[in-house]
Order: C-alpha cells, then sequence, then structure tokens
C-alpha cells in the first residue's frame, strides 16, 4: 500500500510564507561573500538613482521637439517606427540611427504619448546603467569599489541630465556599459559567448548613436589580447568573431535601408544624396572628426582650432566653462587612478585584473576624451555623458584599491604609494571642484568653502594615516580613527557634482542644446559674446540649454488644452490614427475666425533650438481641422520648425531640408508635385529661430509658394494655403 501524504492548507501558507521571506532574505543577502551591508547598499543606490531620474520629470516636456516628434511619429506608422521617421507620413527620417526612438516608441504605444512614457524609459535606462557599471566594478574589486563607482555615475551632472532627456545618448551609455561587462566576464572565463555578446551590444549602440558606439572598440580589443586566458591565436580569433557580431548587429538594418528601393522609404535626413552610409561616415562620421560637414549648422572648424558649440579643441576642451561642469568633476582623479592602477600591476603577470581593468577603462576614457577633444565638427556639452561610466569606474576601483594598499603595494610596506595617490586625487579634485563652483559664483557659494575644508581635512588625515593607524592597532577601541579620512574625502569629491545634479533635476530643460548645472560664467560656444542667442540657447539668460518648464507640467501626461498659448510649445496628446486613414474631402479657404495674431511666441517665431516653442490654439485648430484627406497637415522649413507644430496638432508636417533646411528633399520639382497632388494643405512660413533657415531647394521652394499664393497671418505666424485656387497669386 502506497502512503499518501496530505499537507494542511494551513502549513501550506506557512511553507509559502518561509519560502517568500526566504527569497526576500536571499535578495537582502546578495551574493555569498558580500558583507551585509553590500546588497542594501545596492538598493537604497538605485532608489535614489531612480529618484534623481524621474523625480519632476514632466517638467521637461517633450524635452527635445526634434525627437519627440519622431516618437509621436512612430507611435501612428510602423514604417515610421522602422525607419526612424522624423513624421508619420515619412517624408524624411530624422539624421540618426533609430534605436533610441524604438525604445520611447515602444513606451508610448503601450502607455499613451506623453511626456512621461517617453522619458521614464530614459530614466529606466539611466538606473540600469548605474546598476550594470555596479556589477561589472563589483566582480573583480568588491561591492565597496562597485558601489563607488555608482554613486560617482549616477550623480555626475550630465548623466543627471541626459538620463532625464530625449537623446539618443541614454541607451548608448547604457548598452556600452553593457558591453563592458560583457568584456570583463569574456577576460575571466575566456567564453567566446560574451566577445559576441559585447560585439552585438556595439553594433545596436550603432543603431543608436552610429560611430560613437565604436570608440570603445580599441579599449575593448587591447584589453582581451593583452589579459584574456586563452593563447594569443585564439584570443584573436575570437575577437574576429566579436568583429562579426558586431557587423550583424549594425548591418541589419543598414542593409534593410539600403535594399528598400527610395520611393517606399523616407529620405534619409542629414544625407546629401539620400545614403545612410553617407550619413554614417559623413556628416555623422569623418565629418564630426574634420570638420567638413556638408550642411552642417557648426561654426568653423576642420583644421586646426576648430569650433563647433563647445570651444576650440585642445587638451583643455573637456575642462573648459562649457564642458567643464558637465563632466570633469573627478576626471583627474580617475586619470591619477588609471596611472596608480597601471603602476601599482607594472610586475603583475599577463592575465592580472588590476591592470585589465585599467586598460578596460581607461582606453575607454583616452580614446574617447580625446576624440571629444580635437573633433573639429560638431559637438555638444552633453556628449561628454559617454565619459561617465569610464570615470566612474575609474575613481571607485582606483580608491578602493589604493584605500587597501595605502601603506605600500604588493607587500612594500614601507611605500607610501597608495596612501600618496589617495591624498592627491582628493586634493586635486576638491581644488579643481572650487574652480568649477567658482564659475556659478552665485550659486551655493557655501559649498566651495565645505569642500576646500572637506579636501584638506581628508588630505591631512590620509598624509597622517601611519600614525592613526598605529594608535588604532594600539588601541582597539579606536579601530574608526582608521577610516577618519573616508567620510571627509567623500565630501571633498562628491559634494560638487551631487549639488550640480540636484540642481539639474529641478530645473526644466528643453531644446537642442541642454547643459546640466547652474548658469556658469563665460559659457564658450555660440551664444557668448557675440554669438547667438533665443530662448534656451547658450548664453541666453536662462543658462545653458535650459528652458522654461511647460505649463501643467506636475501631473501625468501633457498639459491640458489643445496647442494653447499658455504653454511653450505643447498640445494635446495626438490622438491615435494613421497618417493614411483620412477621408478625402478638401475644404478650400481658410476656416472664419482664424485669421488675425492671436498668440504666438515672442521674437518674431515660434520657438528655437528644438524646444521651449509655442503654438497659437488658432494655428493647432487650422492644421487639425484641415488634415484631413492630407499626407501632410503643413509643410514648414527645417524639423526645428516642423516639431513644434506637429506635436501641437498630432498631425504630420512636412521638414522640408530635414533638421536645419539644408537637406536636399524635397526638390522644388518633387514640392510642386505634392502640392498638385493634394498631399500638403498648409505651408507654414519658418521658425526665425531655427538653424540654417533654409538654403538650396528649401529656399526655392519658400520663394515659390511666396510667389505663388496669398499669406494669411493664423496665431502669429504667416500661413499660406496651398489647395484652393482662390489663393493663387500667379
Amino acid at each position: 500500500m502506497t502512503a499518501v501524504t496530505t499537507t494542511h492548507p494551513a502549513h501550506a501558507g506557512a511553507h509559502e510564507g518561509h519560502a517568500g521571506h526566504g527569497r526576500l532574505a536571499r535578495l537582502l543577502r546578495g551574493p555569498d561573500g558580500d558583507p551585509r551591508w553590500a546588497r542594501p547598499a545596492l538598493l537604497a543606490m538605485l532608489a535614489l538613482t531612480a529618484a534623481l531620474y524621474t523625480a519632476g520629470l514632466s517638467r521637461n516636456g517633450w524635452a527635445n521637439d526634434f525627437y519627440a516628434a519622431a516618437v509621436q511619429a512612430g507611435t501612428k506608422s510602423w514604417k515610421a517606427f522602422f525607419f526612424g521617421s522624423f513624421d508619420a507620413s515619412n517624408f524624411i527620417t530624422v539624421d540618426k540611427t533609430p534605436a533610441s526612438l524604438w525604445v520611447m516608441e515602444i513606451s508610448a504605444r503601450i502607455f499613451g504619448l506623453n511626456y512621461w512614457s517617453m522619458l521614464v524609459p530614459q530614466a529606466l535606462e539611466g538606473v540600469a546603467t548605474v546598476g550594470v557599471l555596479y556589477a561589472t566594478v563589483r566582480r573583480w574589486f568588491g561591492p565597496a569599489a562597485g558601489i563607488l563607482a555608482g554613486v560617482v555615475m549616477a550623480t555626475t551632472p550630465v548623466a543627471a541630465l541626459m538620463f532625464r532627456f530625449n537623446n539618443p545618448d541614454a541607451l548608448l551609455v547604457l548598452l556600452m556599459t553593457a558591453a563592458a561587462y560583457a568584456v570583463t566576464r569574456a577576460i575571466e572565463a575566456g567564453k567566446t559567448r560574451w566577445l559576441v555578446l559585447a560585439g552585438a551590444l556595439l553594433g545596436f549602440g550603432f543603431l543608436t548613436k552610429m560611430l560613437q558606439a565604436f570608440l570603445v572598440l580599441p579599449g575593448f580589443a587591447l584589453v582581451y589580447l593583452v589579459a584574456g586566458p586563452r593563447g594569443l591565436g585564439r584570443r584573436i580569433w575570437q575577437l574576429l568573431l566579436s568583429g562579426a557580431a558586431v557587423l550583424l548587429s549594425a548591418g541589419w538594418w543598414v542593409a534593410v535601408v539600403m535594399l528598400t528601393p527610395a520611393a517606399d522609404r523616407p529620405y534619409v535626413g542629414g544625407s546629401t544624396n539620400d545614403s545612410i552610409l553617407q550619413l554614417a561616415f559623413g556628416y555623422n562620421g569623418l565629418g564630426r572628426l574634420d570638420g567638413n560637414e556638408t550642411g552642417s549648422v557648426g561654426f568653423g572648424g576642420g583644421g586646426g582650432g576648430g569650433f563647433g558649440f563647445s570651444g576650440s579643441t585642445g587638451l583643455t576642451r573637456l575642462f573648459a566653462s562649457d564642458m567643464g561642469g558637465q563632466i570633469s568633476w573627478l576626471l583627474p582623479a580617475a586619470l591619477i587612478a588609471l596611472a596608480a592602477l597601471l603602476w601599482g600591476a607594472r610586475r603583475a603577470p599577463r592575465t592580472d585584473r588590476t591592470r585589465a581593468a585599467a586598460l578596460l577603462w581607461g582606453g575607454w576614457l583616452l580614446v574617447t576624451g580625446g576624440v571629444f577633444s580635437y573633433m573639429a565638427g560638431i559637438i555638444h556639452p552633453y556628449y561628454t555623458v559617454a565619459l561617465a561610466p569610464a570615470i566612474a569606474a575609474l575613481a571607485g576601483i582606483g580608491a578602493v584599491q589604493l584605500w587597501r594598499v595605502r601603506d605600500g603595494w604588493r607587500g612594500h610596506e614601507n611605500n607610501w604609494f597608495g596612501r600618496a595617490a589617495l591624498a592627491a586625487g582628493v586634493a586635486v579634485t576638491s581644488a579643481w571642484s572650487y574652480v568649477l563652483l567658482d564659475r556659478a559664483a552665485g550659486w551655493q557659494p557655501w559649498l566651495r568653502t565645505l569642500i576646500l575644508v572637506a579636501g584638506l581635512v581628508a588630505v591631512v588625515t590620509l598624509l597622517a594615516g601611519r600614525w592613526l593607524s598605529s594608535i588604532a592597532a594600539t588601541r582597539p577601541g579606536r579601530l574608526a580613527l582608521a577610516a577618519v579620512p573616508v567620510p571627509f574625502a567623500l565630501v571633498a569629491v562628491l559634494a560638487g557634482p551631487v549639488g550640480y545634479s540636484l540642481d539639474t533635476a529641478a530645473t526644466a530643460h528643453t531644446g537642442a542644446l541642454p547643459s546640466a548645472g547652474p548658469t556658469v560664467a563665460s559659457f564658450g560656444g555660440p551664444g557668448g559674446a557675440g554669438g547667438f542667442g533665443g530662448a534656451g540657447a547658450p548664453g541666453s539668460a536662462t543658462g545653458p540649454g535650459r528652458g522654461s518648464a511647460p505649463s501643467g507640467a506636475s501631473g501625468f501626461g501633457p498639459p491640458s488644452g489643445s496647442g494653447s498659448s499658455s504653454g511653450p510649445g505643447r498640445g494635446s496628446v495626438p490622438g491615435s490614427g494613421s497618417a493614411g486613414s483620412r477621408t478625402s474631402g478638401r475644404a478650400g479657404g481658410f476656416p472664419s475666425g482664424l485669421s488675425g495674431r492671436s498668440g504666438g511666441a515672442s521674437g518674431g517665431g515660434f520657438g528655437g533650438l528644438g524646444g521651449n516653442t509655442q503654438v497659437s490654439s488658432a494655428l493647432t485648430t487650422l492644421l487639425k481641422d484641415g488634415a484631413s484627406g492630407y499626407r501632410w497637415a503643413a509643410a514648414t522649413v527645417s524639423s526645428d520648425s516642423a516639431a513644434p507644430l506637429q506635436l501641437a496638432s498630432g498631425e504630420p508636417v512636412m521638414s522640408i531640408g530635414g533638421f536645419n533646411g539644408t537637406d536636399p528633399a524635397p526638390t522644388l520639382a518633387q514640392f510642386k508635385r505634392y502640392v498638385a497632388e493634394h498631399d500638403i494643405h498648409y505651408f507654414v512660413g519658418a521658425n526665425s529661430h531655427s538653424f540654417g533657415g533654409g538654403s538650396g531647394d528649401a529656399a526655392q521652394i519658400t520663394a515659390w509658394v511666396k510667389a505663388h499664393f496669398r499669406a494669411q497671418t493664423i496665431g502669429g505666424e504667416t500661413v499660406y494655403d496651398l489647395q484652393p485656387e482662390a489663393t493663387a497669386v500667379a
């Protein structure tokens, strides 16, 4: 007879409860071997990072209107989703590959298009980056180094800016950090699959921001060649397979675009010949290095001393006023840590992990930092977020390793190398933080004094550490004496970037040129002395890249109303529906009651530089009511002019000439055909703050419209009805 065992339901519930408590305990305890504080510290760090990146997120509104309009298009058309089109009728793409848009568009398709559904994925990418960086550093150097690296990453001001914004850089940084983790795992075990994964991640990084993703490749390849566990021939073969993974991961989408007939896809924005390869290797590739960017909106460049929004080229560019406060707080300390780690491991075996980490993160920092310092084409301060993981990793690893060997290195107990390197890092960082804070002299002046005092105490106690350690050794009750420098050092190196990051999160940022932290003196680049201003432009009174908060942005979703002038450039969230599902029926002329000036942005144009843009309710109503039966409710020169119209109305707007109005799309003949075939209803005068303002084909189209159609002023803007013959002048 077989015995049957039954379990009382109460006992089953108790067992399930114990199992649940066990899982929670394991979650809080973390991996075996970690100290008890490690997992709670990690969870707290991730929670605080999430709070920093999401608190008041809607104050940024649509952030960069250019990308927000593309996200809107991707929620209405799967074709626009795949190609990264600016508009749902698929006239032209954005001037980047579309992977970052895919993430935001999937979120917006699930939750509806609004500020939160667009920006929360960016914030979560930031939290994930911090978590992956922690996991990477912790594997070789323990949880203390991982926590310190994660905190530095989370509180880097430009990271707090870009993980609250809708530019491609957020996903790019996550992918590069994940690739570094995969390379770390490959070095540990020599497994080919980890190198292939790293290559696939960087290939997807190409689909996010093209060639910038490949700046970490030299460092990754070098570290595996030097420190990989297999024979040299095997390591080279594995790297070739990883390179193949890069090509496959990046190339499939490029191949589809190239093989799709031009008539069946949107024009490749940013190119001069409708070529994705020219965009990748020209405007977004080599052109960024030498300044030879056809159709560029930069200011000179090429050769030496180039100027592309972020000061002159050279070693000091990353420390200058427009980039310094974004990224350079711990850059000197990271360079000191890199030198110290390499020196300490100079006699170590080939596979030494300290040297491997120095090569991994140091290669990332030196190659990317060198390119940013000397590239003569367009570069913006927020690009420097790509340096944050490398700086954070070197700072965390260097601090913990030097602390562990602060009285020597590898058995040399009389060597003060570790202690002296730590003191140098703290001293340089606190002094440099004072300089950076002094550039915004009116902002929290007490913080500069606090940092200097904390830095001085930390340096003195570090240098006097052997004496403190000897006291602690003879008096067990005073073991804490040996750790006296730690809290002071943390204040000295972190107070400045933390303050800047909190200020960044508390301030609305919109437009194409966002910048972290308070306004600084002598902001380099456009908008300084003799530069151009405009809402949110560098050098404007609102500070670099800032804009006023959208009205009503405190709650979930967009502000109420339909394109009213109460909020900068914000209308109602576009509804669902396809651009191709409109009925025919084209009512001619302008709807009654919409003429005359009302609302509109000040300064002679609606908005500027991709954000902080107003569209009047009258113009929004005109576009909505006049969209039925047309592929595009309106056309205008440049995406900067088209984006706010499209976001406010929810209808496709043709961006003539692409981002800055200089792409050769459409030609005048093509535009005339679109008008003749009743594809475009209105032409709206170009935004006076727009980059380029339109040239070549865009200028010819504008002249033709002015010569052949009657202008009316709607909501403060000049509008031409392209369809009714009654409006024709000739």
